[in-house]
């Protein structure tokens, strides 16, 4: 049998590889371009109380007219465009850190809403929706069977 020397540092190489394999894949859009060219995803807060759920979307730059929500009594879905508007500068070169395309973002909701008396808001970059619960979600007791 024959002796093989342990090298620790070629184990991390390894999982270093690894992780960054991951990492490239998850960074990759369905199509295969990177996720660099992609559209932005609007980051997203949720907080439930007793009797609404309260969703605040932060998507800075756009007006309110070119947003698209909609709500469904278990899911809310945002979608828009941001447009590129392109200048060009005296020696003819450009710079944008901006991502600009379509964007969709579904939210599945922790409890059943009123999805006709959803109230929203959209300012400073920030929407706020305030999603009504169903009065089944709001009663709702839940008996647990203990083995």
């Amino acid at each position: 049998m024959a002796l093989i020397r342990w090298e620790p540092f070629r184990e991390v190489d390894s999982l270093q590889r690894d992780m960054n394999r991951l990492f490239d894949s998850l960074m990759r859009a369905t199509d295969g371009e990177p996720a660099s060219s992609m559209a932005f995803v609007p980051a997203a807060e949720i907080e439930e109380t007793p009797e609404a759920v309260h969703l605040k979307l932060e998507i800075p730059g756009m007006e309110a007219k070119d947003l698209d929500v909609q709500v469904t009594a278990e899911a809310v879905a945002v979608s828009g465009e941001r447009k590129s508007e392109t200048k060009t500068e005296e020696k003819g070169m450009t710079r944008s850190e901006f991502r600009y395309g379509s964007f969709r973002r579904v939210i599945p909701l922790p409890a059943r809403i009123k999805n006709d008396e959803v109230q929203a808001e959209y300012k400073n970059g920030v929407l706020n929706l305030t999603l009504p619960k169903a009065e089944a979600e709001k009663n709702k007791v839940v008996k647990v069977n203990i083995g």
